[in-house]
């Protein structure tokens, strides 16, 4: 059995001080075995925002990893966003922009879908899923969930307002291909669990914004994923507008079951 807790747009700069350590002890209390930042860390990629963000991520109890979002490249500074996009990232946050970390019965790998020379549609690269290929193709063999980290959701509903991400369709099919079995995101500060419509044998697993101002009418809210055999139980926790703690929000649970998610 693993534990994953799922944070995502942090928007340090943005943020609402007031949850920081009621977020900081949910996630604690949930005792997850790592914690899966999906970019967005800040809200202008400014030094400051980097370093509380770090402060922040170093004060949780389990290890973490974090893949960049696209507000984690400065907008206000095109020199170092063209020339030097990841400087302040690899500094403050981790040299690793596409981080892997394998557990005792999942495997997850991160994918940069941020795109310096887009503000903010995203891109999934060939080269990043050739990349990856091996390691999902590992899990797969050794039975393992193989698990996807990516800031943009691959796949998105015709009411969302952004942009679709360049090459998802293309990445979705890629990722079908190499035994995805979930793909963890965020960016559109929207909470979702479903199997994807282009293939079902992937879940996709979209969570909000974990302190940002910018709720968009939904809660500030982050998952907790247990993995137990061929199933997932899933429980999202929230804190509203005018809360300063998180209480669980729903439970679901799903498997997967010849190939297909369903949920139970």
């Amino acid at each position: 059995m693993t534990r994953i807790v799922h944070i995502s747009d942090l928007h340090f700069g943005r943020d609402r001080p007031e949850l920081l350590r009621p977020l900081r002890e949910a996630i604690d209390l949930a005792e997850p075995d790592l914690i899966c930042v999906s970019g967005d860390l800040t809200q202008r990629a400014r030094p400051g925002q980097f370093r509380a963000a770090r402060k922040f991520l170093d004060l949780l109890s389990a290890p973490w990893i974090a893949v960049p979002g696209n507000h984690d490249t400065p907008l206000d500074n095109l020199f170092v966003r063209f020339a030097r996009p990841w400087k302040r990232w690899r500094r403050y946050v981790s040299p690793e922009l596409e981080p892997v970390w394998d557990g005792p019965d999942c495997a997850v790998v991160g994918l940069n879908t941020a795109d310096p020379l887009a503000w903010q549609r995203g891109r999934l690269r060939p080269r990043g899923l050739s990349r990856i290929k091996g390691r999902l193709g590992e899990a797969a063999k050794a039975g393992h969930t193989a698990i996807v980290m990516m800031h943009h959701p691959p796949e998105q509903l015709e009411a969302d307002e952004k942009q679709p991400m360049r090459g998802a369709s293309h990445g979705l099919h890629r990722l079908s291909e190499m035994s995805a079995d979930i793909v963890l995101c965020g960016h559109l500060h929207v909470w979702r669990a479903r199997p994807v419509f282009q293939s079902e044998g992937i879940l996709l697993l979209q969570v909000g914004t974990g302190l940002s101002t910018r709720g968009r009418g939904e809660p500030n809210d982050f998952n907790v994923m247990t993995l137990e055999n061929s199933g997932l139980a899933l429980d999202r926790y929230g804190a509203g507008a005018r809360e300063t703690g998180f209480t669980r929000l729903s439970s679901h649970r799903f498997e997967k079951q010849n190939g297909r998610w369903q949920e139970l």
